[in-house]
């Protein structure tokens, strides 16, 4: 199937499910579903969004934006402590996350009248390390983008082709994923490395990470974004930012920023 013909598809999968919520964080992929959930199932379609400290403001922001412009009804769940399970970060976080995360999704569907929840997975989600996926599996939650067989890459074009804001915005993941795995994940360390990224954002840059090891700040950088901090000024500018932030020591990866780099301590350990 072309693109064309996987997004009828997404529409008559959706609108068969007669009424349907999707877990919403502002993202490409939950962005488009929301659009498409929208138009499948028009006031049967809600979107709910978990407010926690793993989700920065900016997100939430976009969000709200998405949502209004879809029209589709959108709710904040607040969820403003961290779960143990989580806290403690282990390599399964990701699972214990989701799973606490879209029950909260699932009881505040239910209180509405809706038995189905969506999530944004697409068929390039199927690669990485993504124990959250089971979790979903678990809590039957339906993916109709991979049902569909979309891309992310068609995901993109289809958003554009919409009027979609986020079309063109770049991948995003958790705060909690820039905290390797097996240190403690605590609110302050994900308010600086938030405060960190939207500083960065505010110079102008896209694609980056700010990885938190401890009292270190290390920035991943897309390759082509890589020359804009080689200026002493920008460097210095950005030192002292994230230094203000509560980090001790800022560090730049020579590599670049490369997608879920933390798991590269679980697919290399003995």
């Amino acid at each position: 199937m072309n693109s064309d013909e996987k997004y009828q598809f997404l529409l008559s999968y959706i609108s068969a499910l007669g009424s349907a919520a999707v877990a919403f964080s502002g993202g490409v992929d939950s962005s488009f579903l929301c659009y498409a959930a929208a138009a499948a199932l028009g006031t049967k379609a809600l979107a709910i969004t978990i407010v926690s400290p793993m989700l920065p403001k900016s997100e939430i922001d976009c969000a709200s934006m998405v949502a209004r412009q879809t029209g589709i009804e959108h709710i904040l769940v607040e969820e403003a402590e961290i779960d143990e399970q989580v806290a403690a970060n282990p390599k399964e976080r990701c699972y214990f996350c989701k799973k606490i995360e879209f029950a909260r999704i699932l009881e505040a569907a239910a209180s509405r009248g809706i038995n189905t929840v969506l999530d944004g997975s697409n068929m390039d989600d199927l690669g990485d390390y993504r124990p959250g996926l089971a979790a979903l599996k678990e809590l039957e939650i339906k993916s109709p983008l991979r049902e569909a067989g979309l891309t992310k890459n068609e995901i993109r074009a289809l958003s554009r082709r919409f009027g979609l804001p986020t079309w063109d915005k770049p991948a995003f993941a958790c705060l909690a994923s820039r905290i390797p795995y097996g240190e403690r994940i605590e609110a302050q360390k994900l308010r600086r490395v938030e405060k960190a990224e939207d500083f960065l954002r505010s110079k102008g840059f896209r694609q980056f990470r700010v990885r938190s090891h401890q009292d270190l700040a290390r920035i991943e950088a897309a390759p082509d974004e890589r020359r804009k901090f080689f200026s002493e000024a920008i460097l210095d500018e950005i030192s002292a930012a994230l230094k203000s932030f509560g980090f001790l020591y800022v560090a730049f990866e020579l590599e670049g920023y490369v997608m879920g780099s933390l798991n590269r301590a679980i697919t290399t350990a003995p």
